[in-house]
């Protein structure tokens, strides 16, 4: 757990234009490969922002925040794809801020496909994001 806040905390502060720099995938695409069966879809953001504005179609959701930290975090994620670290993972939070902070995190746990939406769910400068691009979002008001 403490390794999983250190690397998260140097990475906070990981500039914008290394978010480009990470593997990446416009909403758009990664929603063509979830529904091929291609990746697991995992939306990284807290439980309340899951029931503000719903989780994308068919994601898992594993909290960045977890509440048992970062051993939870990795517990959950690996369980998401059955223990193979050399799955394809998609992460996705609101703008794509979280996301390209947690890539580099589990690429150190041995993750070796790992990809994030950087537009998220709302929108940034990378693209429109999930909603604003017409992808289905599940109703999560009583997750």
């Amino acid at each position: 757990m403490f390794r999983f806040a250190i690397v998260l905390t140097l990475l906070w502060a990981l500039p914008i234009a290394a978010q480009n720099a990470l593997p990446s995938l416009t909403a758009v695409d990664a929603r063509a490969l979830q529904e091929a069966g291609e990746v697991v879809l995992i939306d990284i953001r807290q439980p309340e922002e899951w029931r503000d504005i719903g989780v994308p179609e068919g994601a898992v959701r594993v909290s960045m925040g977890h509440p048992e930290g970062g051993q939870g975090f990795l517990r959950d994620v690996l369980a998401a794809v059955e223990g193979n670290t050399d799955a394809a993972l998609v992460l996705i939070c609101r703008t794509g801020n979280r996301t390209s902070q947690v890539v580099p995190a589990l690429q150190q746990w041995g993750f070796t496909r790992i990809y994030h939406v950087p537009e998220g769910m709302l929108g940034s400068s990378f693209g429109p994001g999930w909603i604003r691009s017409g992808l289905p979002v599940e109703d999560c008001s009583a997750c």
